[in-house]
């Protein structure tokens, strides 16, 4: 959070990268991966101006503590092979759950079968240090801390291994229609892929195995929300594990050696 400090997501920020080179700036990191995962998701809505507030809700792979993280989840499923398959049926299924919540219950971090609603060590006021980050992060990337834009929420670890979801409520500065929404998304950059709002497309494309190792940010279940027309709701969902890390740095890299 620095001044001389330039958080890089070429894809939102490129004028901001290239006025900070010009005055100097050597330091230049990523940002965090639900925040970098958000920029692209709603990079058009950001760049025309017409995002009030979001509320998030997120649903954060056990990747992004860390490698030891997702071997924790595993290792916590591969425990629960003691149970015997042959006896899987209906008819036992609440003893299996007990078992299987008893088993998971004995570590010391239960992530598997559950979520953590809270991800990060300290806090910052009433918030983890995860949701403190959504807002001062964004507003730093898209250079308005001077007027920045009220974003907050609760962060959720789930037990999936890979991939960040989020779940956000938008209000608008105004009224638009859907299909203007998603064009403004749509033509932002082009790892946009839109899955349009049905049961069929959102069950089997909008999860996190059919975004796992691939830059494509997925967004679906757009719709308005009954409390007003300039308030919407909608699903994303990226591999943190590259927009979140490694590829801004990457690319930022690359950037660099194109200028020299």
């Amino acid at each position: 959070m620095k001044d001389n400090t330039v958080i890089v997501l070429d894809p939102i920020n490129l004028s901001l990268i290239f006025r900070s080179l010009d005055c100097g700036i050597k330091n230049f990191v990523s940002g965090n991966c639900t925040v970098n995962l958000l920029l692209m998701s709603l990079g058009g809505l950001f760049t025309n101006n017409l995002i009030d507030w979001i509320s998030i809700a997120t649903y954060q792979a056990a990747s992004g503590g860390g490698a030891k993280y997702m071997l924790a989840l595993i290792n916590q499923l591969k425990s629960l092979n003691i149970l015997n398959n042959n006896k899987l049926t209906v008819n036992n299924i609440t003893t299996i759950e007990r078992n299987i919540r008893e088993n998971i219950l004995h570590n010391n971090y239960p992530i598997a079968y559950n979520i953590i609603p809270w991800i990060g060590n300290k806090k910052i006021k009433e918030q983890s240090l995860e949701e403190w980050k959504s807002q001062v992060e964004i507003n730093k990337i898209i250079n308005t801390i001077c007027s920045p834009i009220k974003i907050d929420g609760i962060c959720v670890r789930v037990n999936t291994l890979r991939c960040h979801s989020q779940a956000l409520t938008v209000r608008l500065k105004k009224d638009l229609t859907i299909n203007d929404i998603t064009q403004i998304i749509l033509n932002h950059n082009r790892w946009i892929k839109f899955i349009p709002n049905s049961m069929e497309c959102s069950i089997n494309q909008l999860h996190p195995l059919a975004i796992s190792n691939t830059l494509n940010i997925a967004i679906g279940r757009l719709r308005k929300l009954n409390i007003g027309n300039k308030y919407l709701t909608l699903f994303t969902i990226g591999d943190q594990l590259l927009w979140g890390a490694a590829e801004p740095i990457r690319r930022m890299l690359k950037l660099l050696i194109k200028l020299n």
